[in-house]
């Protein structure tokens, strides 16, 4: 007994230490940077938890599109939607002067398109346009704000689409959540708490698919990495401040373990290039742990 006892005080002193590493060199890439910055981490297998400003409750811009696409696929698992229905697109949901790489698909619109493809476009490629038809389809934010409620996601609030976050730079603050939040929807998402196996399988490849936010979080992590992602960005207003620029995914690592990371920089003077590099170099520091 004496032997187990002293081997686990040596275990948590030394995992107490690379904690406290693994805390100065976050705040290291933090220092001096005019912006608040959320970050949460959690380890599937070994119970690692690193949190940091991680309850404050940030804009979360495009990262709500994860929640959004949960939601629809739950009224596919309960045969409210089917993943085959076609949507029509035309001139009223294919809206300009956003990002919307559907309507660059399929500009004149004038044509039906199954909703899994909605989704992909939305989830992988950020598409506000398919953001919004997946809204209009579900009846609603208030259906994606019962959905996460009935699985037990807290400090998440979802009210406004695309179209109206677009109208006035503020609205976007009441679309929130914190980044322990996120990681623990990550881990829900994981265990198969909020979808089907099926869906959660078809979600699961769509993420790991995104072609968003190439400079965040996959950045700097060895090539062909798997890692199913959601990012999220606001841009800048007149004065130069950034409202968000976020990313959240679940990452799997060489030895087959897995851990998830919400980084969520908001209220930033610092230029776009800084905002993404402070995202990437904390995914990369995390990296380094996990595989130490």
């Amino acid at each position: 007994m004496r032997k187990t006892a002293f081997l686990f005080i040596l275990i948590s002193a030394f995992t107490l230490a690379q904690t406290s590493a693994l805390e100065q060199k976050i705040s290291s890439i933090l220092k001096n940077k005019k912006a608040t910055v959320g970050i949460s981490v959690s380890g599937f297998e070994n119970g690692f938890t690193y949190n940091r400003d991680a309850d404050k409750k940030l804009p979360m811009q495009s990262v709500f599109k994860f929640h959004i696409a949960a939601a629809v696929l739950n009224a596919v698992d309960h045969g409210k939607l089917s993943l085959d229905q076609k949507i029509p697109l035309n001139k009223s949901n294919l809206l300009e002067n956003t990002w919307s790489p559907l309507r660059d698909k399929y500009p004149d619109g004038n044509v039906g398109i199954p909703l899994s493809e909605v989704i992909e476009y939305t989830v992988a490629k950020s598409d506000n346009n398919g953001c919004d038809i997946l809204l209009k389809l579900l009846g609603g934010t208030q259906v994606v704000q019962k959905f996460t409620d009935s699985k037990g996601v807290k400090d998440f609030q979802i009210k406004y689409n695309e179209e109206e976050m677009h109208k006035a730079w503020n609205i976007q603050y009441e679309n929130f959540s914190t980044t322990k939040s996120a990681v623990d929807v990550m881990r829900k998402f994981y265990d198969g708490k909020l979808l089907s196996k099926k869906s959660t399988n078809y979600l699961m490849k769509v993420m790991l698919s995104t072609s968003t936010g190439l400079n965040k979080i996959i950045e700097q992590l060895p090539k062909n990495t798997p890692v199913a992602r959601k990012t999220g960005s606001s841009g800048k207003n007149k004065e130069g401040l950034t409202g968000a620029e976020n990313e959240i995914g679940i990452i799997t690592l060489p030895n087959g373990k897995h851990y998830a990371i919400a980084v969520f920089v908001s209220n930033s003077m610092e230029t776009e290039a800084d905002n993404c590099k402070m995202i990437s170099d904390i995914s990369k520091t995390v990296w380094d742990y996990f595989n130490k």
